[in-house]
């Protein structure tokens, strides 16, 4: 999923905190309306939970363009690897020097233009993106993708298993 985790990054900090603060503020519009509400002060306080997240994207903001260069980049490697790999496929040779080759220099290139850190969640959206959004047959041709094991994440798993977790232990602690 490297291929699409810095198109992840860049689309959650372009988009996710605006997102943010359109809900924050149309939830908060609805406070305003109904002040007397029960839940009125979880709401709150998610809502500010939910902005300090968003303010916390925006140490991205200024490498926003650096993901966007280098997901355009590694889409064109992908597509480059993908004609490498029908050229191959419909080929008579026997021996392929030249495609390992190219092949190598396509890898080399891709790890030359990877960018390590990435944003929370980037890795669980890249995966959306790659299962969902991209043309994939020719891959999964040969790796034969299977959905809980490769398609789901498993950090995802995980992650859903502990804010469960919280969501209980927050409402026996404090709703209760």
């Amino acid at each position: 999923m490297e291929l699409k985790k810095n198109f992840a990054t860049y689309d959650i900090i372009s988009k996710l905190p605006g997102i943010i603060s359109l809900v924050g503020l149309l939830i908060g519009v609805g406070q305003l309306a109904y002040p007397a509400y029960k839940y009125s002060t979880g709401i709150s306080t998610l809502l500010i939970m939910a902005s300090i997240i968003a303010l916390t994207m925006s140490s991205y903001n200024a490498e926003k363009e650096r993901y966007k260069e280098a997901g355009v980049e590694m889409t064109t490697l992908f597509n480059k690897l993908r004609v490498l790999y029908y050229t191959v496929q419909n080929s008579s040779e026997q021996e392929f020097t030249n495609e390992v080759e190219e092949l190598e220099r396509i890898k080399q290139r891709f790890y030359d233009i990877s960018i390590s850190q990435q944003i929370f969640g980037a890795d669980w959206y890249a995966h959306y993106k790659f299962f969902s959004q991209h043309q994939i047959d020719w891959v999964n041709e040969q790796k034969q993708f299977k959905f809980f094991k490769d398609k789901v994440p498993k950090s995802f798993l995980f992650f859903i298993i502990c804010i469960i977790a919280v969501v209980y232990l927050w409402i026996n602690i404090f709703v209760s």
